[in-house]
């Protein structure tokens, strides 16, 4: 199976999410290995994914996700269009942009944070989270979520154990599924 560069940026987020068939999978993967653009994008997306998902949530305007998804497919990499691959290339360079300068801030914040170790240098202890909830953890995670929490990012061995001892292991909770327990700092 042959795909174009489109259907890999249709198929990018199930690509990653681990949701598509075996044979797409392989022929994803094929491609990205000889389109320069194609790793960028997938690689690209890994990263703001992982970004997003393992640290405190950032607020973006309403309908912000519609339009950049709306954007992202119908974005044009037309090998003919030299225009549209530099109108590609100058989002994705705000995109990393903004991602450092948050990030920036994110880590001039959190540097005042003395505590126990936690997997992430951003992450802030669940204080209000009661310690005898069950919760779920993936081993190469860096939060705790509620059972069936759609942020769950790494599904590959999950494991329940309590709140406290998540907060023991380093792991911060999901300011998403836990956001009603967790105390403003």
């Amino acid at each position: 199976m042959v795909v174009s560069c489109e259907e890999v940026w249709r198929e990018v987020s199930n690509y990653l999410d681990g949701e598509v068939d075996p044979a797409l999978r392989v022929a994803i993967e094929e491609h990205a290995r000889g389109c320069r653009h194609c790793t960028a994008v997938l690689d690209g997306t890994r990263n703001v994914i992982q970004l997003y998902g393992d640290e405190r949530m950032l607020e973006v305007p309403l309908g912000f996700s519609h339009r950049l998804q709306q954007r992202l497919l119908h974005q044009k990499l037309d090998r003919n269009m030299p225009g549209s691959r530099r109108n590609f290339l100058g989002w994705m360079v705000a995109a990393a942009a903004a991602v450092l300068v948050v990030g920036s801030f994110e880590v001039v914040r959190s540097s005042t944070f003395r505590g126990h170790q936690l997997r992430s240098e951003q992450a802030h202890p669940g204080t209000g989270v009661p310690p005898d909830m069950m919760v779920v953890v993936a081993e190469d995670g860096k939060l705790f979520h509620l059972a069936g929490c759609t942020f769950i990012h790494e599904k590959t061995h999950l494991r329940t154990i309590t709140a406290a001892e998540a907060s023991r292991e380093g792991y911060a909770p999901c300011v998403r599924c836990l956001r009603k327990y967790l105390v403003p700092a």
